[in-house]
């Protein structure tokens, strides 16, 4: 018989420091926004200023992962440090910042609001999509195919939560701002909860961005309109952030249908200088 105690400790996965700092990052604001949303639930019968701030503090949570999220990924290429431990452990965390947190974010503003069995399915459906996606993903990750050619098969669960978070983060701050009720307009939200679950299973493109890193080089006019477009973000992030995930998921639509070569410079890092010295 073969038991947990047999195997040595020469058999136990690596642990990178730097890379699972970040997942262990993600994973804490997942769990933040999840406590968020259950204190606010707990708190909802103290006024309206109580349930939107806890909210509030819930969908920044869930953005502040995604942040975490696009980090480790990073940390590990930067170093070669990638590994299947990393690759699980970044998928248990997804699961509970951008699967469970969300769903039960957007149960909570509009989906308890319908007849029980119709909201919790919709917010199950979503959950589901976003962990058998996850588990697709390591298994094509486990053969070296798919993101190994620098694009994601359907909508990434990182990027669906970021749509889902921003476009509910605006509806909160601008209607709290004008002391209104979010009123018909929650109710977007369900219907966008089953399109990005179907996205995360369609047979639609996305790049990963993985060949953009520090090494990136690009020409002095692109950096500036990425600067002047980063710098948008964070001064204007009550809109902007909307603005940057909704535009991830058309550009998977619009993607097909753009040259290669401008594909390319937006995806990769292309060297004109190296292009150039290649040629014959």
């Amino acid at each position: 018989m073969s038991g947990e105690g047999d195997h040595g400790p020469e058999e136990l996965p690596k642990v990178y420091l730097l890379p699972n700092l970040m997942t262990a990052g993600n994973l804490f604001c997942g769990f933040m926004a999840v406590l968020q949303i259950i204190e606010g639930t707990l708190r909802q019968s103290t006024g309206h200023e109580e349930w939107v701030q806890r909210y509030t503090a819930s969908l920044s949570f869930i953005l502040g992962a995604f942040i975490f999220d696009l980090l480790d990924g990073r940390l590990a290429r930067l170093g070669g440090r990638e590994s299947p431990f990393g690759r699980e452990f970044d998928s248990i965390a997804d699961v509970i910042s951008f699967g469970i947190a969300p769903a039960l974010l957007v149960y909570k503003i509009v989906l308890a609001e319908f007849p029980i069995r119709i909201g919790w399915l919709i917010a199950f459906f979503y959950l589901l999509c976003g962990a058998l996606r996850l588990a697709r993903f390591n298994v094509v990750a486990a053969r070296d195919q798919g993101c190994a050619k620098g694009e994601f098969i359907g909508f990434p669960i990182p990027a669906a939560a970021g749509v889902i978070a921003s476009i509910t983060l605006l509806l909160l701050l601008h209607f709290h701002a004008s002391e209104r009720e979010i009123g018909i307009w929650k109710f977007s939200l369900p219907v966008l909860m089953v399109f990005l679950s179907c996205m995360m299973f369609s047979r639609v493109r996305y790049p990963s961005f993985k060949m953009i890193d520090w090494g990136t080089r690009r020409s002095l006019p692109r950096f500036i309109a990425t600067f002047f477009v980063i710098a948008l973000v964070f001064i204007y992030w009550r809109w902007m952030l909307s603005v940057v995930f909704i535009g991830y998921l058309l550009y998977g639509f619009l993607r097909p249908r753009l040259s290669l070569r401008l594909r390319r410079e937006i995806e990769e890092d292309v060297e004109e200088e190296e292009s150039a010295a290649a040629k014959p």
